[in-house]
């Protein structure tokens, strides 16, 4: 159903249309222009750009919920996206630590995941977890983004992913102990969390005006994987698999975001797995344009423009280096332009702007 409420672009002759999306993320064709990618964009940013007070999502709470996804589509539209993201709002609850934010848009603190003790140790921990599952006030979710969404956007859900959720509830290191150790408890945590993550796909992926589907599953560091690449085999892609399986079945595109040096693995992600595109990059590890040149003919290649840079760097500075990004990615099609990782709340808003804005000038394939 088309929205009747008012959306106003940065750029008024744009128009949002998720064929251009579509046709980067399965390399059908070029689109009229590269379109934005994001993962997400942190609620700080998202009000700074509408100039409005931060909203954030409260579960339980049905108005604040639905005002926050107001603001957001409000967001997306204005800088020239062609989707809005929606985050699968599965409860699980973990240990965190918090630390002085000290982003210029802060929000006061920021979370870490505890990487020393999660809340599952042992079996015992793990029977009286309360695992989260798909429900009604998920699904009231995406209903209501349907209803309201500006013509020519679909929605993509997200979701954290199999490997992060089982490190985040049991903690790095006893988790690392724990594939040697316990070996038993690590296959149980990733056959409920693969269970429940592939329940929620299969949903979301059927929900109305869905166009694609972004799993985050953050599975290296700068020089190679957070575990072996055989226990990834084992325990971790046979789960995304699946899910990727259950969005194919919808004939929607799938698309992984993982932070790290996946080199290792990058083979078993394509062939196996079956992603379709690939989100995530650091200058550090490898500069997009080189990973587009390897990967461009195989999967989509989405942002990559490092946010290192995008934070340190002068807007023009910013304008120059999405310009070469846009002459060495554009080629062909296949990529989608964006951050390296997220629209995060220390990234200066004006570089993201200027970014963006590059790719209203440089990024188009017709004129």
């Amino acid at each position: 159903m088309t929205s009747k409420l008012q959306y106003e672009c940065l750029w008024p002759d744009h128009k949002p249309d998720f064929e251009r999306l579509r046709k980067v993320l399965t390399r059908e064709g070029l689109p009229d222009r590269v379109p934005f990618i994001e993962l997400f964009a942190d609620p700080e940013v998202v009000a700074a750009v509408l100039n409005e007070p931060i909203m954030r999502y409260q579960r339980g709470d049905r108005q604040q919920c639905e005002a926050m996804y107001l603001q957001r589509m409000r967001f997306c539209y204005k800088v020239g996206w062609d989707f809005v993201w929606l985050p699968i709002q599965l409860d699980f609850p973990r240990q965190d630590l918090l630390v002085e934010d000290t982003a210029a848009l802060t929000r006061g603190q920021r979370n870490w995941v505890n990487e020393s003790q999660g809340l599952i140790q042992n079996r015992d921990d793990f029977e009286r977890y309360p695992w989260p599952q798909w429900d009604e006030i998920i699904a009231a979710d995406f209903e209501f983004v349907s209803r309201h969404l500006p013509e020519g956007m679909q929605i993509i859900p997200m979701t954290g992913g199999i490997l992060e959720w089982v490190m985040w509830l049991m903690g790095f290191v006893p988790f690392s102990l724990a594939l040697y150790e316990q070996p038993d408890l690590v296959q149980a945590m990733f056959e409920r969390i693969g269970s429940i993550l592939g329940d929620a796909c299969a949903h979301a992926v059927q929900m109305p005006d869905v166009g694609a589907f972004f799993l985050g599953d953050d599975m290296g560091f700068r020089t190679g994987t957070f575990i072996r690449p055989e226990h990834m085999r084992r325990y971790v892609f046979p789960y995304q698999k699946k899910l990727v399986e259950h969005t194919h079945a919808q004939g929607l595109p799938f698309a992984l975001h993982s932070c790290g040096n996946l080199e290792l693995v990058m083979e078993d992600l394509i062939e196996d797995v079956g992603i379709d595109a690939k989100h995530s990059f650091e200058d550090v590890i490898m500069p997009i344009g080189e990973v587009k040149q390897r990967y461009g003919e195989r999967i989509a290649i989405l942002g990559g423009i490092d946010v290192d840079f995008l934070t340190r760097a002068s807007e023009e500075e910013v304008r120059a280096y999405t310009r070469r990004v846009l002459e060495e990615c554009m080629p062909g099609g296949g990529y989608a332009l964006g951050t390296g990782n997220s629209v995060a709340n220390y990234i200066p808003v004006r570089n993201y702007l200027a970014m963006l804005d590059e790719g209203m000038r440089a990024g188009w394939y017709t004129h």
